[in-house]
């Protein structure tokens, strides 16, 4: 048994492993570069065909990701950290009446205005990021 899949080896398997090895050890004696010996890879024999994995995203549709509505940013020293109580206002970048950045998992991805729906606050998408203009900011 091979200790690391518990598969049972061969008695070709050994008597291959055994001449690689001898081999190599010639080799290293006569002091030769190590022989390379070409990989055998089986035939993959899975049952759906790469077009259908490739065209089929449904496994990846369950996976959940973070999605953020930023309103705006600021930095603040730590001294005025520490001086903020309840009803302190905290002023940010973003103008009123200016759109809001939606973020999923940290990346930009559309741009949109609230809205109030039943006493909570929503987003209304105004402005969509195309792919081509996200790639572009990934390579930055």
């Amino acid at each position: 048994m091979d200790d690391n899949n518990d598969t049972p080896i061969s008695e070709d398997d050994w008597g291959a492993a055994i001449a690689e090895q001898e081999k190599a050890e010639a080799n290293a004696a006569a002091n030769l570069p190590p022989v390379a010996t070409a990989a055998v890879f089986k035939e993959f024999s899975g049952k759906g065909t790469q077009t259908e994995t490739h065209n089929d995203i449904d496994f990846i549709l369950d996976i959940p990701v973070q999605l953020t509505v930023e309103l705006g940013r600021t930095k603040i020293a730590i001294k005025n950290l520490l001086q903020l109580a309840q009803g302190s206002v905290v002023e940010l970048d973003g103008l009123a009446g200016e759109p809001m950045d939606v973020l999923v998992n940290g990346c930009l991805i559309a741009q949109g205005e609230v809205v109030v729906v039943n006493d909570k606050f929503g987003i209304r998408l105004t402005d969509i990021i195309t792919p081509a203009e996200r790639i572009r900011k990934l390579n930055r």
